[in-house]
C-alpha cells in the first residue's frame, strides 16, 4: 500500500484547494442566497481541469485516475459542498455518456461537461417513487417503426441543477415487463425540447444546486439519444453509481473537515473561565474523535476509488462510502456547531448552512437503508439478503 499522492495528484489537489480558498469559501453564503452557481465560476473550474478529470482526453477530460477525481472533489467540497456537485454529477453523467452514447452524442456533450460549459443532470428517481428507481413511471415509446424512429417520453423526473441543466439522462420504461429493473432504457433528453417544463423544489439546504423536477409531456427525441441497449439501460448505467458514491462521500467529508479545522482554531482562541476552551477534555476530545472518524471514512472512500482504478469489485465498498461518510460528516458538523455555542447557531457563521447542506446527501443518491441492502446482498447474495 502506498498512501503518498503522485505529483499529478498533488498538482490537481492544489488547484482545487486554491480555488476553494480564494473563491468558494468567501462566496459560500452568497451562493445560497442567490440559489445558483455562477456559470463563469463553473467554467473557471472546468478550465482548471477539475470537472471529471478521469474522462478520456479525446472527450475533454484529462485522462487521469479516479483517485485524482476523489481528491479534487474533497477539496472543492471544503470550499462549497454545492459546487462539488459539479464534480460528482459531471463524473457520473460524463462516464455514462462516454460508455453508452453513440460516439457523435458523446463528442457533442462530454467535452462541454468537462469544460464547465454545460451541466447534464441525472434523472434517476421520480417524485412518487424515491428509492424505488427500478420501477419508473416515465415511459418511452417509438413513434414509428424501425431503429431510426423517434422516441416520445412522458413522465416526471427529479434532478439536481433542474434550473441550469442543458440536458438530463433519464430512465424510462420501454417494454411490457412489470418486473423491477426490466425493460428499462436510458435516454439523453435535451431540456430545451418542446414539451419540457421545469418545477423548482424548495429545499432546506443545497439551494445553490437548485433541485427540482423535469416534466416531460410528449417530448420527442431522436433515436440516437438512446443510451446503451434498449431495455437494459438500468443495469448498464447503474454500474456507474459505484464510482459516484465514493465521490459523494468525499464531497461530504471535505465540508466536514473544513468545519473541524475552523473549530480547532476557534476553541484555541476562545477563552472561558480564564483559559482557552481547548484546555477542556469535553471540548478537545470530541474534535479528536471527529478527526479519527473523518480519517477512517476518507480512507474507505479512497480505497473504493483505487479498487475502481485497478478494475476490482467495489460495489460493497461504494455503498459503505455512501451511507457512512455523509452520516459521519453530518454528525461531525453538528458537534462543531455545539462547540461554537451560540455563535454556531447563528447564521453569521457557515456551520448551520453546512449542516443543512450535508444532510441532503443522507437521502439523495441512495439512502442508508438502500446502501446497507446493497452491502448485505454483496455478502449474502440476493437469496439470503433482506
Amino acid at each position: 500500500m502506498d498512501f503518498e499522492l503522485t505529483e499529478t495528484q498533488r498538482e490537481y489537489r492544489d488547484r482545487a484547494r486554491g480555488i476553494a480558498e480564494k473563491e468558494l469559501l468567501p462566496g459560500y453564503r452568497a451562493r445560497e442566497r442567490s440559489g445558483r452557481i455562477d456559470p463563469e465560476l463553473r467554467r473557471e473550474i472546468g478550465r482548471l481541469g477539475l470537472i471529471a478529470p478521469e474522462l478520456p482526453t479525446e472527450l475533454g477530460g484529462r485522462g487521469l485516475d479516479r483517485l485524482t477525481a476523489g481528491v479534487v472533489t474533497e477539496e472543492i467540497g471544503r470550499g462549497d459542498i454545492n459546487v462539488a456537485y459539479l464534480q460528482v454529477v459531471g463524473s457520473l453523467v460524463g462516464q455514462i455518456l462516454a460508455g453508452n452514447a453513440t460516439p457523435e452524442i458523446a463528442q457533442a456533450w462530454v467535452p462541454r461537461i468537462c469544460a464547465g460549459e454545460e451541466i447534464v443532470g441525472i434523472g434517476l428517481t421520480e417524485p412518487q417513487a424515491g428509492s424505488d428507481a427500478g420501477m419508473p413511471a416515465l415511459t418511452a415509446r417509438r413513434d414509428g417503426s424501425g431503429e431510426d424512429a423517434d422516441w416520445v417520453l412522458d413522465g416526471v423526473k427529479s434532478l439536481s441543477f433542474a434550473g441550469e441543466a442543458a440536458a438530463v439522462v433519464v430512465f424510462a420504461r420501454t417494454g411490457p415487463s412489470p418486473s423491477r429493473g426490466k425493460d428499462i432504457s436510458a435516454f439523453l433528453v435535451p431540456l430545451d425540447a418542446p414539451g419540457v417544463s421545469r418545477e423548482p423544489y424548495s429545499d432546506m439546504g443545497t439551494t445553490a444546486v437548485g433541485r427540482g423536477a423535469a416534466h416531460l409531456d410528449g417530448v420527442r427525441i431522436p433515436a440516437d439519444h438512446l443510451l446503451g441497449a434498449e431495455g437494459r439501460g438500468f443495469t448498464q448505467v447503474m454500474q456507474g453509481f459505484d464510482f459516484s458514491r465514493a465521490l459523494i462521500g468525499l464531497q461530504c467529508l471535505g465540508c466536514a473537515q473544513q468545519t473541524v479545522d475552523e473549530t480547532w482554531r476557534y476553541v484555541g482562541e476562545r477563552t472561558a473561565f480564564d483559559r482557552p476552551l481547548s484546555k477542556n477534555q469535553g471540548v478537545a476530545f470530541p474534535l479528536a474523535e471527529a478527526e479519527t472518524l473523518l480519517s477512517a471514512a476518507r480512507l474507505l472512500c479512497l480505497r473504493t476509488l483505487w479498487l475502481k482504478d485497478v478494475g476490482r469489485p467495489h460495489t460493497a465498498d461504494a455503498a459503505m462510502s455512501k451511507w457512512w461518510a455523509p452520516k459521519t460528516a453530518y454528525d461531525v458538523i453538528n458537534q462543531c456547531l455545539l462547540l461554537h455555542g451560540q455563535y454556531g447557531y447563528r447564521t453569521e457563521l457557515p456551520i448551520e448552512q453546512r449542516l443543512r447542506d450535508v444532510l441532503g446527501l443522507q437521502i439523495g443518491d441512495g439512502t442508508a437503508q438502500i446502501m446497507k441492502l446493497v452491502i448485505a446482498r454483496q455478502y449474502l447474495g440476493r437469496e439470503l439478503a433482506p
